[in-house]
């Protein structure tokens, strides 16, 4: 300490601590409501972009290799269409039409859910 400083007294370094808790504490629901605000942000712009995106297809035909074959038929939640690779969405009435050349997935039976059962 330089000359005629005298050190802090206990009470006064006690005062100086509420001071800073007092100040920090101001500042943090401010900083919170920041938080806040860009977390809402952030789930409002992922819920609009769920909204925009494509809609799931209902119907999937899964092709061969060559991507010329037709494989199988699947429902568009089918987790082994998921797994192949090789679907592609497509509408109820070609589901349909693949049926008649091509089996039905054993796991999702789009021919039970298109109601063409023999």
């Amino acid at each position: 300490m330089s000359g005629g400083e005298q050190p802090l007294s206990r009470l006064d370094a006690l005062c100086f601590t509420r001071r800073v808790v007092e100040q920090q504490a101001a500042r943090q629901p401010a900083l919170t409501d920041r938080w806040i605000a860009a977390e809402e942000q952030r789930r409002a712009e992922r819920r609009r972009g769920e909204e925009r995106g494509p809609q799931p297809a209902q119907w999937l035909i899964q092709y061969g290799l060559n991507r010329s074959n037709v494989g199988a038929v699947h429902t568009g939640d089918c987790w082994v269409a998921a797994r192949s690779g090789r679907c592609r969405p497509a509408t109820r009435q070609q589901a349909r039409d693949a049926l008649r050349r091509v089996p039905a997935c054993v796991r999702c039976r789009p021919d039970t859910a298109l109601g063409m059962l023999e």
